[in-house]
């Protein structure tokens, strides 16, 4: 297994069918647009776990300040393949995640999960995550919400 940051729009839309398992109406045209919109910051990026060609998993990560916490490291869309789960890639890439955000100074690093994801909080629970609150939210169009 080897890790890769993805630097370029291209680098990242060639994992889209890894993005699809997660978000199946997701549209190359749509994500594009998003990347697009997400990418000038700087403040975006996306690593991913491959054997050969074959991408097992991937996460986006955004680094960014809070008046609460100061600079963090939020992941955003940890996707590992059905058939690549419970063999570390997921593990492979936190540890990655604690060590850059260790070199940018970070003072935690933070994610979303749907409340009904149970195998997933086990698995953050294991990766030293613990929850702190809620993230509310108040849909204002459902177009778009994937």
């Amino acid at each position: 297994m080897i890790l890769k940051e993805l630097k370029s729009l291209e680098e990242m839309l060639e994992q889209l069918p890894v993005l699809q398992e997660l978000y199946p109406s997701l549209t190359i045209e749509a994500y594009e647009k998003d990347l697009i919109n997400m990418l000038p910051n700087n403040q975006y990026g996306q690593i991913a776990v491959f054997e050969g060609e074959t991408c097992l998993g991937l996460t986006g990560y955004w680094i960014g300040t809070k008046l609460w916490c100061g600079k963090y490291l939020e992941i955003d869309n940890l996707i590992v393949s059905e058939k690549q789960r419970s063999t570390g890639v997921g593990k492979r890439m936190f540890e990655y995640l604690a060590v850059k955000a260790t070199q940018e100074n970070c003072t935690m690093m933070a994610l979303d999960s749907y409340t009904s994801n149970f195998k997933a909080h086990k698995f953050f629970y294991n990766q030293s995550f613990a929850p702190k609150g809620f993230h509310f939210i108040r849909v204002l169009k459902n177009e778009g919400i994937r």
